[in-house]
């Protein structure tokens, strides 16, 4: 009985990382509030992008996909709200 397959596999591997290296940069910067190193236009193309991403993975329903870009689109928008607030 196979219960995952190796690309799965691979892809939830990746998308942990991927999604783990936005944790310091958010938790930074929700506790510091100095954004003043984060550009604007870059995390907000970002987040479409992450958003585009989501998306697609609702589309091919690839749980790897899915979940690790609602991660990040909730840790990014953080980022992205607190530029904002704090601009």
């Amino acid at each position: 009985m196979n219960l995952i397959n190796t690309s799965d596999l691979i892809g939830y591997i990746a998308a942990f990382l991927t999604t783990l290296a936005f944790v310091p940069q958010a938790h930074q910067s929700w506790k510091s509030r100095d954004l003043s190193g984060i550009s604007l236009p870059m995390y907000s193309l970002f987040s479409l992008g992450v958003l585009g991403w989501l998306i697609y993975g609702l589309m091919i329903k690839s749980w790897p996909i899915i979940m690790a870009n609602s991660i990040t689109l909730a840790l990014a928008c953080v980022v992205l709200f607190l530029k904002i607030k704090h601009k």
